[in-house]
């Protein structure tokens, strides 16, 4: 690569895209394409929607349906690759924008996010900030403190013409420096204001601003609102624009965004220049000037315990009624969980191999401290449900509204309990301390025991955490483990079971239709098998006496998905899915267990213990890890 061509042609680039002219200039640019006028609110908005939507129909999407029932979810792909789990609250923010945008009273109002640590409140605020970093240039008045819109240019008894001939609504005044310099500079000659181009900026504060928690003992609102420069005021008036700083937050945040970090950490008399700047759109000038008009989103965050000691005090009615407060739980669902970890490792050095359920056990472990305890279900069938997974019992899907459960929770679900970012930082002690280059299920349990331990938190919460580590996460791995092995350990798992799965469907049809069936080999019409049908049926309980029935489910279902176009296979019915694999794992588990536990083989268990070691390594294990779980499992799933 030519470096120095590269440099050179971005160079000319950016000259072409940059723009000069006057106010004349951009009137023709503005009347060309209207849409580049807009406030604030309105342009977030439409960087969000510019990504696009998805919109999930329950009537169309399964898992959908399982865990927000009836309701349609509205999917962002501005979000998508960042944000799991929180589909909700996503929602609700981008509802805010679309109201602002069309300038209800959500566009005079502050987006304030709630949550508990590590909920991801201050990621969504800084994917707004990269989002506007990243936009489409805007035009500003060249030389603005503010960087404000041109279109202030055009006086009050003019607007209604401008309104008219561009096809849109000027909203705004000058700010007083601009207001000077168009009268001494321009001598009220406003066609002849240089126009500019100006991209947003985190590092050079343009068009957003920060505003991090100021020890109340030393507040000062130039902060916010810039401050007057000392060293001019021998040479200027105290009204004189000369002698303003206009370098505050919401001086830089003008037509962006301002952020308030830990908001309610700040005394409240320093948080009450956003009562007029949400509803009077204006903010006050620094010394004794006059009001300046302010247009910018307003986002500010904290946590739920500084939020909820604000409100108690009824005085500071006049700042909760200008907030529109979205709280950001944390994630409930298991499969969503997992994929901040996947997100959050990608962007680490760390190059160790992870072994599968790793992130599994650790979701696993930070959604059961999240959930409130039911009275319905016990906390890992909760957990389950919550992620869209059927519950099977003695043959049958298990019926739970997820609604009724939510309902029995109440809204604080997901408000409590262990942070993703302690998961993470439990699982990079796991990466640090592996020596073989690799971390698995056990070694990350062991690195979460580690850290709980070493947690600040009283007796019984640190009792309840080991006791899910311990306890309920542990022997649900053994479960899944134990599964796999024995999988593993059939050659061509998937293949038998498709074999059962059309056997049991051909004999069950024959039996509920009174039909008899046809022998593939021989040709022979022959009786529905029931020993062969009961030896799978008998794998999830069903008695029977209820086995008619549970025949009849089956194949009235498999027809419905037949009538639909759905494609069947072994997993199309979970009850039935579970029956086959449960038979196919137990008829070889005892096998499996000699295999896996003895020290001495011989040739033929030496032959299919290593082609286990092949299929699980296939699966996604590799040496080290494969030897680490195979004699965790000899020693703690078949003990004699």
């Amino acid at each position: 690569m030519n470096f120095k061509e590269l440099i050179e042609k971005d160079r000319e680039t950016r000259k072409k895209v940059n723009f000069k002219g006057n106010f004349l200039d951009y009137l023709e640019i503005i009347k060309k394409d209207p849409t580049l006028y807009g406030l604030a609110h309105e342009r977030m908005y439409n960087i969000i929607m510019e990504k696009g939507m998805e919109v999930l129909n329950p009537e169309e999407n399964i898992r959908v349906r399982k865990i927000y029932g009836n309701e349609t979810i509205k999917s962002y792909k501005f979000f998508k690759d960042d944000f799991f789990g929180i589909d909700k609250t996503l929602m609700k923010l981008v509802n805010y924008f679309y109201s602002a945008s069309m300038k209800g009273e959500e566009s005079r109002q502050v987006l304030y996010l709630v949550g508990p640590v590590g909920s991801g409140k201050s990621s969504i605020v800084e994917a707004l900030k990269k989002a506007l970093e990243s936009s489409q240039d805007i035009y500003a008045l060249k030389g603005c403190p503010m960087h404000e819109e041109p279109l202030h240019l055009v006086p009050k008894h003019l607007r209604r013409t401008f309104e008219k001939e561009l096809g849109i609504k000027i909203e705004g005044d000058l700010c007083p420096v601009c207001r000077y310099k168009l009268k001494n500079e321009f001598k009220g000659e406003y066609e002849k204001f240089p126009i500019e181009k100006m991209d947003f900026s985190i590092r050079s504060r343009k068009g957003i601003g920060v505003v991090p928690p100021v020890d109340p003992n030393n507040q000062d609102t130039s902060v916010l609102i810039g401050s007057v420069d000392i060293s001019k005021m021998d040479l200027y008036s105290e009204d004189d624009p000369r002698i303003f700083s206009l370098n505050g937050a919401f001086n830089v945040g003008n037509r962006g965004l301002v952020e308030f970090i830990e908001v309610f950490k700040n005394d409240v008399e320093y948080l009450h220049t956003i009562i007029t700047a949400t509803q009077e759109k204006s903010i006050p000038s620094p010394g004794k000037g006059a009001m300046i008009y302010f247009d910018g989103v307003i986002v500010a965050h904290s946590n739920e315990a500084e939020w909820n000691k604000f409100k108690s005090d009824h005085t500071n009615e006049a700042i909760l009624d200008r907030i529109v407060k979205i709280e950001v739980p944390y994630c409930l669902e298991l499969s969503e969980e997992k994929k901040i970890y996947e997100k959050i490792l990608k962007r680490s050095n760390f190059k160790a191999h992870i072994s599968p359920h790793t992130l599994d056990v650790a979701a696993m472990f930070a959604i059961l401290t999240r959930l409130t305890p039911s009275n319905k279900v016990d906390s890992l069938t909760k957990l389950k449900i919550y992620n869209g997974e059927e519950i099977v019992e003695k043959g049958t899907t298990k019926k739970i509204d997820i609604i009724e459960l939510r309902e029995e929770a109440g809204l604080k679900e997901g408000m409590s309990g262990i942070s993703t970012r302690f998961i993470i930082k439990a699982i990079d002690n796991a990466l640090s301390d592996s020596k073989s280059g690799c971390i698995n299920p056990l070694s990350v349990m062991e690195s979460l025991i580690k850290s709980i331990k070493d947690l600040d938190i009283s007796d019984d919460e640190r009792k309840r955490n080991l006791v899910f580590l311990q306890d309920t996460v542990r022997k649900e791995y053994n479960k899944i483990l134990e599964k796999e092995i024995t999988k593993a350990f059939i050659e061509s798992f998937k293949e038998q079971a498709e074999s059962l799965f059309n056997n049991y469907l051909d004999h069950a049809e024959a039996f509920v239709n009174k039909t008899k069936i046809k022998d593939r080999a021989t040709g022979e019409q022959l009786e529905p098998d029931e020993r062969f049908m009961r030896s799978i049926e008998e794998q999830i309980g069903i008695s029977e006496s209820s086995s008619k029935g549970f025949r009849a489910d089956v194949t009235s279902y498999m027809f419905y998905l037949i009538r639909k176009g759905t494609k069947i296979d072994y997993t199309s019915y979970e009850p039935l899915k579970e029956a086959i694999e449960k038979k196919l794992t137990y008829s070889v588990r005892e096998m499996s267990r000699i295999i896996t536990k003895s020290r001495v083989r011989d040739k033929e268990q030496n032959e299919k213990y290593n082609a286990m070691v092949e299929e699980m390594k296939r699966n996604g294990y590799c040496n080290e890890c494969c030897d680490v779980i195979l004699k965790y499992a000899a020693n703690n799933l078949w003990k004699d």
